[in-house]
């Protein structure tokens, strides 16, 4: 058994955008899993090539939604207002390249991140820092895959309207 803490810088992105136009631009930009084209490829014993093409196919901005929970109508009969969406966002490929080289990588993919509502109705985007949780393993080819992760992350919220670069630094 062992322990080992590790510090985690929480970005948080005020948007300047209405909740719901945020949470449709996320939603196209990183589209909802598809698990049929995984499911066909794991029936006729495909490679990780296909499942690489069927990855790219699936998310036009490298990551992939792969939950989504609508907190809001959970939390609203204890009184509260703040819209807010949990997301589990990523790409298997990418996952992939860091669970070979240990597989406790998953506890940080995909990554969850977080949709609120502020006082004036406009989306907040939250999530811990890719690069900080990865680089906690300790494995550099891992950390050096959280620093693209974030630079993924930064590009998801571009395409989404907001630019969070300085927030990702």
């Amino acid at each position: 058994m062992s322990s080992q803490r590790h510090s985690v810088t929480r970005v948080d992105v005020a948007t300047g955008i209405p909740y719901d136009d945020f949470v449709n631009r996320f939603e196209h930009a990183a589209p909802a899993f598809d698990p049929g084209p995984f499911e066909r490829i794991a029936e006729h014993g495909g490679g990780w090539d296909e499942v690489r093409a069927a990855v790219a196919a699936n998310a036009p901005n490298e990551m992939i939604r792969y939950a989504r929970i609508d907190v809001t109508p959970l939390l609203r009969p204890a009184g509260h207002a703040t819209r807010s969406t949990e997301y589990l966002t990523g790409n298997h490929v990418i996952a992939e390249s860091m669970f070979r080289h240990d597989p406790r990588a998953l506890l940080y993919a995909p990554l969850r991140m977080l949709v609120y509502s502020d006082d004036d109705g406009n989306a907040v985007f939250s999530m811990h820092r890719p690069s900080d949780e990865f680089a906690s393993l300790g494995i550099p080819a891992v950390a050096e895959v959280g620093e693209e992760l974030d630079r993924l992350v930064v590009n998801l919220l571009r395409v989404c309207g907001v630019d969070a670069a300085p927030e990702f630094a």
